[in-house]
């Protein structure tokens, strides 16, 4: 369960950097709204993984978190932000999600 919601705290964090983007592309009343958004996902995802380190080793969950977020962040950035999708920008994003079950793996 733990595991769970350490994934759920990792795709809220991907969410404030996606809510992060889309405040540079808007103005007024959008801006705060996306901001509020923002700040929303900032908090879920910090009380989610403090949540889930309570069971989890913070060595674990801390980098597993962390790299939910880095490749939910990169994929919603090709997708919605039309960033590049060369093939060395996703292979490293592979072996982000490999190293990231590696370390579910041995723990």
């Amino acid at each position: 369960m733990d595991w769970l919601v350490l994934i759920i705290a990792g795709c809220f964090e991907s969410g404030f950097a996606f809510c992060l983007g889309k405040m540079k592309e808007v103005s007024g009343t959008a801006y705060w709204l996306w901001g509020a958004g923002f700040l929303l996902c900032l908090a879920l995802s910090m009380l989610l993984l403090a949540k889930a380190v309570k069971t989890l080793p913070i060595g674990t969950a801390y980098p597993v978190w962390t790299g939910i977020g880095a490749v939910g962040t990169v994929i919603l950035g090709i997708v919605f932000f039309h960033e590049s999708a060369s093939f060395l920008r996703l292979f490293f994003i592979a072996t982000l999600i490999a190293s990231i079950v590696g370390l579910k793996l041995v723990s």
